[in-house]
């Protein structure tokens, strides 16, 4: 047969139809998107629906990037090379809407999932997404089939990384549409399937899929916003300075990185426009700060200042005596996060107040309060930025961010919140439990540099969820629900210097003291040592260590 390549634009109601039948190779990585992710494509396409009067054909049309395929152009079939988190993530939207649907509509979007079967002519329903073999009767169930994303089934101990983020997202989907109310899920339900379109790339053979894939996502040294940027501003500047210019900007490009560099410019536009983005960073760093007009002053009192701010937060080097250890122990714990929404205040904050290092650190450690709150609450991205835009303007406003009322301090419900969910399963969150056991093992080590870990850390349970019927674990924790949630708490959990073994993970307490948690009887971490001292490892021990370390949290980060 021929090789053949094709693209075509087209919209969703016709990626989810008959002309195509998506698999998910079982050699793809997992379904990787967060709640991050998914409330970010969520609000964009709410922030798109056409306005009052404006007819369905008459709304601008929304691009929502590309696919790769490999496909028979005579088949339905198709592999898909590159585009799995997107069709994943549009096929839990459509769920969700369905689940949230009234009979008649739920079954209009239902067919965009599913190709229903036909008794009389022996033909089986037929999902038009097939995840990897691993996961694809998980995703049937809690999200293909109907009022899968209402029925939460399965529990997160049960899960795979992967599972789990497909269940937060569903749940995630279901509560904010079910916000939206049922007019405005109708209009985004047509929107989505009319307006909204994807570029299908397919290709006939595996070679040609993967040739199409490398193109598209080839780095490269292709311009950036900054480049267009750097031409504007330093082509503003007089041309016996340009040089001087030039070299500066140049060589905060190199010390940062190119990368970094064109995310500061993300983390400028955010202090001054206080808005998440909603055009091209180059066009909306020149509307909010118009460079071109005093370049020098830009690159004088904006850049440099902020470039050195951002290089001293990202390598939390602060050095400034006698404040310079505590307030690099909070930047470690910042860079911690999973997020950078915290990055801009810090950034303001620090380039405006560097040469006051009693202050710095204050801000510091209420902004480490904060941004572990919303982490540990699991605010939605846009959450997380409108509560940072309310520190942005407070500081611009030159408010106190001292006192109570302050975006940067926490009300007495958020902290009630969090100490909830530090008394929760945590061992489920696989995002949280690693950040929040080193903040641990910071306040429990007793150092006079800043903390410093081994490159590979895992977490471990001491008693482990699933043990051996038969045994020491079975006999101090016979209730089996019981023992699952106590095995899951905060005052179970340790750090090892090393990836885990599944079967050590099951072995009595004293072998794996001996022989597991420690090499040598020795460990690195503090928080393990705690539990190496313990003679048996019981409800009773569990739970005063338990109550102990949520204690040690509620402390460090004034809780109570």
């Amino acid at each position: 047969m021929r090789q053949t390549i094709h693209a075509t634009e087209q919209e969703l109601k016709r990626i989810f139809s008959d002309d195509y039948f998506f698999r998910i190779p079982g050699y793809q990585r997992p379904y990787s998107w967060t709640r991050d992710h998914t409330a970010t494509l969520l609000q964009d396409l709410i922030d798109a629906l056409p306005g009052d009067g404006v007819g369905m054909q008459e709304a601008s049309p929304y691009f929502l990037g590309s696919i790769v395929l490999i496909k028979d152009p005579n088949y339905p079939e198709a592999d898909v090379v590159d585009g799995q988190q997107r069709l994943t993530t549009l096929t839990i939207l459509l769920a969700a809407l369905r689940d949230l649907s009234a009979a008649g509509a739920a079954d209009a979007l239902h067919k965009y999932i599913c190709e229903l079967g036909d008794k009389f002519s022996g033909t089986e329903d037929r999902f038009r997404l097939q995840l990897r073999p691993r996961d694809r009767p998980f995703f049937r169930e809690q999200v293909q089939s109907p009022n899968g994303t209402t029925l939460y089934r399965a529990e997160d101990w049960e899960l795979s990384d992967s599972q789990r983020n497909i269940k937060d997202n569903a749940r995630f989907l279901v509560d904010q549409l079910t916000e939206l109310g049922e007019s405005r899920r109708d209009q985004l339900a047509m929107f989505l399937l009319q307006r909204c379109y994807l570029v299908v790339v397919s290709a006939s053979d595996q070679a040609s899929a993967y040739r199409i894939f490398s193109v598209m996502n080839d780095r490269g040294m292709d311009l950036e916003p900054t480049d267009i940027l750097k031409a504007d501003i330093i082509g503003a500047i007089p041309q016996e300075q340009e040089q001087h210019y030039t070299e500066l900007w140049e060589g905060l490009e190199e010390d940062l990185g190119r990368d970094r560099f064109a995310d500061l410019f993300g983390h400028i536009r955010m202090i001054h426009r206080k808005a998440k983005a909603r055009q091209a960073l180059m066009q909306e760093i020149r509307e909010t700060l118009q460079p071109e007009r005093s370049p020098r002053d830009f690159i004088d009192h904006t850049l440099l200042p902020m470039a050195r701010a951002f290089r001293t937060i990202e390598n939390a080097d602060y050095d400034s005596a006698p404040e310079a250890l505590a307030i690099n122990r909070h930047l470690t714990v910042l860079n911690r996060l999973d997020n950078s929404d915290w990055l801009p205040p810090a950034i303001a904050f620090l380039s405006r107040f560097e040469s006051r290092p009693a202050l710095v650190r204050s801000f510091l450690q209420d902004l480490e309060r904060l941004a572990y709150a919303l982490f540990i609450l699991r605010a939605p991205v846009n959450e997380r930025m409108e509560r940072y835009i309310r520190v942005l303007d407070a500081m611009d406003r030159d408010q106190p961010l001292d006192q109570e009322e302050s975006p940067l301090q926490l009300s007495f419900a958020e902290k009630q919140r969090v100490q909830e969910a530090l008394d929760g399963p945590l061992y489920t969150q696989v995002q949280l439990r690693l950040p929040i056991l080193l903040r641990l093992e910071d306040e429990l080590a007793e150092s006079e540099s800043a903390p410093s870990h081994p490159r590979i850390i895992s977490v471990e349970q001491v008693l482990p969820s699933s043990p051996p019927a038969e045994g020491e674990w079975a006999q101090r924790f016979p209730d089996a629900a019981s023992r699952k949630e106590q095995a899951n708490r905060l005052g179970n959990l340790v750090l090892m210097p090393r990836t885990k073994n599944p079967e050590a993970q099951k072995w009595d307490f004293a072998r794996k003291k001996a022989e597991y948690l420690a090499r040598e009887g020795e460990t690195p971490f503090a928080l393990t040592a705690q539990v190496l001292e313990e003679p048996e490892w019981t409800p009773e021990a569990l739970d005063r260590r338990h109550r102990q370390l949520v204690g040690l949290l509620a402390r460090a980060w004034r809780l109570t």
